[in-house]
C-alpha cells in the first residue's frame, strides 16, 4: 500500500473529519502489521531457543512493543472521540 497523497485545499469540514478519521484507519493498519510482526518474531525465538535468557530477552521486547502499541491505541481512541457525536455541515474548513 502506498502513502496517501495530502493535498491542502478548500475541503469542506466533512471532508477534513473524514480525512481525520481515514487516517487512524491507517494508523491502526500499520500498528496491527506490527503485532503481527511480533507475534512472528515469537513464534520464531521458540522453535529456535536454546536457552531461557534469549526467550525472557525477546519476551521482554514483544512486550515492550505491545505496551508502546496500546498507548498508542488509546491516543486514536481520544481522536476519534473528537468526532463522535459531531453533525456535519458543508461548510468550508478553516
Amino acid at each position: 500500500m502506498g502513502m496517501p497523497v495530502i493535498t491542502p485545499g478548500t475541503a469542506t469540514r466533512t471532508q477534513a473529519i473524514t480525512d481525520i478519521i481515514s487516517s487512524v484507519a491507517l494508523e491502526q493498519t500499520a500498528l496491527s502489521h506490527i503485532l503481527n510482526a511480533e507475534g512472528e518474531k515469537l513464534q520464531k525465538i521458540v522453535s529456535v531457543a536454546t536457552a531461557n535468557e534469549e526467550l525472557l530477552e525477546v519476551n521482554k521486547s514483544v512486550n515492550s512493543m505491545v505496551d508502546s502499541i496500546s498507548r498508542l491505541e488509546i491516543l486514536l481512541q481520544i481522536k476519534l472521540q473528537l468526532f463522535g457525536d459531531c453533525l456535519c455541515d458543508e461548510t468550508p474548513a478553516f
